[in-house]
């Protein structure tokens, strides 16, 4: 085999062709969709017990993506290599399970030697094919059709567009599934609790806030000398100014010093009253922490004070704080 250098432009033209097939496959996939992919979907919402996917080769591979994505979006389901299947692995395989088997001819030997198997078991076979008079697809008890007219490989024979046909039809499949489930944002943050998504979705103010002792306050009638003595104190760049009754009624801050800085007022005597912003923007403890986000890059600002439906102070917060949460 001998290895040529391209021209860039030959390399551009074969990109833009192999996605070209693809997004074709695509197209063609869609339209051919009927009641095999709605019995296929009603199958899986019936079950009680798991999807169980199996693929081989690179069939194998995409069927491990459609398990995690099916499982990720409140559809239990896991991968069973077919190999495996035959040396112990069909034990994982129960009577109220459905099994979605992948193979491009329907007629992978490791795929189609256990469907017998699974039947006996009770379980219903979903099958996802290129080819819907083979094997897998008679015997399947609903059939998604994921046959391509070529693949983008210019040899037509690395599974290509087939690949991503029968990848774009779980990725389908999954979507139906998580809009019949009713599947919400929060129940998709549950089931990633452990990355950015989750962290997003899953954390409210009322876990970053800071509050109790901790929370820089001072009275209307404070001195400025007191409020800085607080600031400091407290280490949020800003305090809480609040009535009588714990009510906000103004917010000073590390800039609002600076500003005040510049006038050389009479630290010892000016009043935090006569200095402060006076109704700041708040947030609620009960708000997602990104809202926060959200709210201080638009305003411009670093901090946040948090009240409750009387605007009573409950917590505050800065972007160190979301940043340290991992929300940001």
């Amino acid at each position: 085999m001998q290895v040529q250098s391209p021209s860039s432009e030959h390399l551009l033209a074969l990109a833009r062709q192999v996605l070209e097939i693809e997004a074709d496959a695509l197209r063609t996939v869609s339209t051919r969709l009927d009641h095999g992919f709605s019995d296929a979907v009603r199958l899986i919402l019936a079950c009680t017990g798991r999807v169980v996917v199996s693929g081989m080769g690179k069939s194998g591979h995409v069927g491990g993506k459609i398990a995690a994505t099916l499982a990720s979006t409140g559809t239990p389901a896991f991968f069973m290599h077919p190999g495996e299947a035959s040396h112990g692995d069909l034990g994982m395989i129960a009577h109220d399970d459905v099994v979605l088997a992948l193979s491009n001819s329907g007629e992978s030997n490791e795929i189609v030697c256990i469907v017998p198997l699974i039947k006996r078991r009770g379980a219903k076979l979903v099958a996802m094919t290129g080819n819907p008079a083979s094997t897998l697809a008679r015997e399947a008890d609903a059939h998604l059709d994921a046959a391509v007219d070529k693949e983008a490989c210019p040899l037509n024979l690395a599974p290509t567009a087939s690949t991503t046909a029968a990848l774009a039809l779980g990725d389908a499949l999954a979507v139906a599934l998580l809009d019949a489930r009713g599947f919400s944002a929060d129940d998709f943050a549950r089931t990633h609790p452990g990355g950015s998504l989750g962290r997003r979705l899953l954390v409210h103010v009322a876990d970053v806030m800071h509050g109790g002792d901790a929370l820089p306050k001072v009275g209307c009638d404070a001195t400025l000398k007191a409020a800085l003595f607080e600031m400091t104190r407290k280490g949020l760049g800003m305090t809480a100014v609040v009535d009588g009754e714990d009510r906000v009624v103004g917010l000073f801050t590390d800039g609002d010093l600076r500003r005040t800085l510049e006038h050389a007022p009479d630290i010892q005597h000016a009043k935090i009253a006569d200095l402060m912003t006076p109704n700041p923007k708040t947030i609620r403890a009960d708000e997602l922490a990104v809202a926060a986000v959200e709210k201080m890059e638009t305003l411009k600002i670093n901090g946040l004070l948090v009240v409750d439906a009387d605007n009573r102070l409950v917590g505050a917060l800065n972007m160190h704080d979301l940043l340290k949460a991992g929300v940001v």
